[in-house]
């Protein structure tokens, strides 16, 4: 592959990082500064055959339509919000993500953040921390996980494999997609607002695209109410965040366990001081295993098409 010109849009994966520019001519976009950036597509439109981006900088249409030699876009993200496909189809341009290997720990810590939130391990642990365990006492009562209904929007991958996790801890399962799916045991809902209303867990864990943005409304808060725990290991959008933040503050939701965010990295400080809320950096694939057989796929799917082969994680 070492002729072939790959633009990397975002420092994601050290090891990703060396072997693409071991075995490709590699240009990296943020090294340029973001008013720069048309100017060095510009420059080096002529060499860039490939895009490898993730969830947080993909491809949009602009950056497609200033590179007219691009053949190929390789997302270290099973995510494809950050890629205009309808461009790509237009194009002709083939697309590949990284599906599979990401959904054992995407599903461990959507369940990781239920048991945090519920258990309040967080801030037990900064009560330990702090001294206030020898100066005043005991820890207060928390609220057990194990048998709490789990509601789980998405009962893809990802939703079947928290699914299969809930089970073991006794959890009856529901869920809602566009339509019901065969051959699973699990309570259908046709509505997001049904689903919320029978649950005590909701776990989001769909596809973003514009009908699943802000699936997560108001009314799906109030009806999840003030002892449901919300639960985001999808996309940002999935909730709309300002309703998220008053429905914590206002006590009309019990508790929320965050992954992801609207505006990444930015996270609504008024989150900060709450006690019933668990966050994170947006860390659902993040183990050295995981990211390590993502970047495998990438580099595969870039040594497929380079070589006329059939592409691992075609999209399109």
């Amino acid at each position: 592959m070492e002729t072939l010109g790959v633009l990397l849009t975002f420092p994601m994966n050290p090891y990703l990082e060396e072997e693409l520019d071991r075995r490709c001519n590699l240009f990296r976009l943020w090294e340029s500064p973001p008013e720069s950036r048309r100017e060095f597509l510009r420059a080096h439109a002529g060499s860039i055959r490939a895009v490898v981006g993730n969830a947080t900088c993909g491809a949009d249409a602009d950056t497609i339509d200033a590179l007219p030699k691009l053949e190929i876009i390789s997302s270290f993200s099973v995510g494809l919000d950050k890629i205009d496909l309808e461009k790509c189809r237009q194009r002709g341009i083939r697309v590949t993500n990284t599906p599979d290997v990401l959904t054992e720990d995407t599903a461990d810590l959507a369940i990781g953040l239920a048991i945090s939130v519920l258990r309040r391990i967080p801030q037990a642990d900064r009560y330990v921390r702090s001294g206030s365990w020898k100066s005043k006492g005991d820890y207060k009562l928390t609220n057990k996980f194990s048998g709490k209904t789990v509601g789980i929007i998405g009962l893809g991958r990802i939703g079947m494999a928290v699914a299969k996790r809930a089970e073991a801890f006794d959890c009856p399962i529901s869920y809602h997609s566009r339509s019901e799916k065969p051959g699973t045991n699990y309570k259908y809902y046709s509505t997001v607002v049904d689903l919320a209303a029978n649950s005590q867990v909701l776990i989001v864990a769909c596809a973003l695209t514009p009908e699943t943005r802000h699936i997560v409304n108001r009314e799906v808060m109030d009806a999840l109410g003030p002892k449901g725990v919300l639960i985001n290991i999808g996309r940002g959008p999935h909730v709309d965040e300002a309703e998220l933040v008053k429905a914590l503050v206002e006590g009309r939701l019990g508790g929320a366990g965050i992954d992801v965010f609207e505006q990444e990295p930015h996270v609504p400080e008024e989150l900060f001081g709450l006690e019933n809320v668990v966050l994170l950096p947006h860390v659902g694939s993040g183990t050295v295993e995981t990211r390590k057989e993502m970047a495998d796929l990438v580099l595969g799917n870039l040594e497929a098409h380079c070589t006329n082969k059939p592409l691992l994680t075609p999209v399109i």
